[in-house]
Formats: C-alpha cells, structure tokens, sequence
C-alpha cells in the first residue's frame, strides 16, 4: 500500500551538510593559498657578501628601500616621518623590537643612512643588514 498523506508531509529532522562543507573547505583552501601568495615583499637587489647569518625572529619588522628611493615597512610604502611614527608604536609594544633593513644595491645611502638615524633616535638596537650570500661562499 502506498503511504498515507500524513507520512509523506513528514519533516525531515536533519540536515546533509555534506555539500556545505565541502564548500567550506574549498573556500579555505583558496583562501590560504591567496594569502600565502600575495604575502611576498618587496622584491630589490640585495648587496652579496661572503658571511650572511640568519637574522630573522618572529617579531621582526623588515624596512625595504628600493632602487627608486622608496621606503616600505612590512610590504606597505611609507615616508620617513610615517616610518618614525610606526616604529616608534612597534617599539612601545617591544622594547627589544629587532629590525631588518634591506636595500636595493643601487639605493642611495643617505636614504638608508637616513632610515638607520630613525631607529638610532628610537634606541632601536637590534638592527640587521639584508644581504646576499655570493655564490661560492
């Protein structure tokens, strides 16, 4: 016999999220990826030298001056007075704040001297030059 008029109006009383979630991990998939891919810096050319060793610290701020006389803290373009301003926000947060500076090999220096008179002025001790290993070293 077939089923009464009741039975078939029945409500279901669960959901398949089956479909759902595969979206769920597709988005987050695309997401990390995107992410991951537009988190790359500034690209400059970095001096070479024959002794490099690693500087880097999970706190590390990196300051990029390239070829042009940009400046960049963290990726992000910024004069000198917004670069004093930021590191000095950084530094309130960290005391020991540990600083990278990475110029462009055809940069002009009193871009980076100016750059290393800020963090002398904000007592920023933990400072590091970015450079290349040369090839046979």
């Amino acid at each position: 016999m077939s089923e009464g008029p009741k039975e078939q109006n029945a409500l279901y009383d669960d959901i398949n999220i089956t479909p759902m979630l595969d979206l769920a991990y597709v988005l987050l998939v695309t997401f990390i990826i995107l992410t991951t891919a537009a988190v790359q810096g500034v690209k400059v050319q970095s001096p070479v030298t024959h002794a490099a060793g690693n500087l880097g610290k999970p706190q590390t701020r990196a300051i990029t001056v390239t070829a042009d006389g940009s400046i960049y803290l963290d990726a992000y373009p910024v004069t000198l007075d917004q670069l004093r301003s930021n590191l000095a926000q950084y530094k309130a947060a960290n005391p020991n704040l540990p600083v990278v500076l990475k110029g462009d090999s055809a940069a002009q220096y009193q871009i980076i001297m100016d750059v290393l008179e800020i963090a002398k002025k904000l007592d920023i001790t933990e400072i590091g030059l970015v450079t290349k290993r040369e090839a046979g070293a």
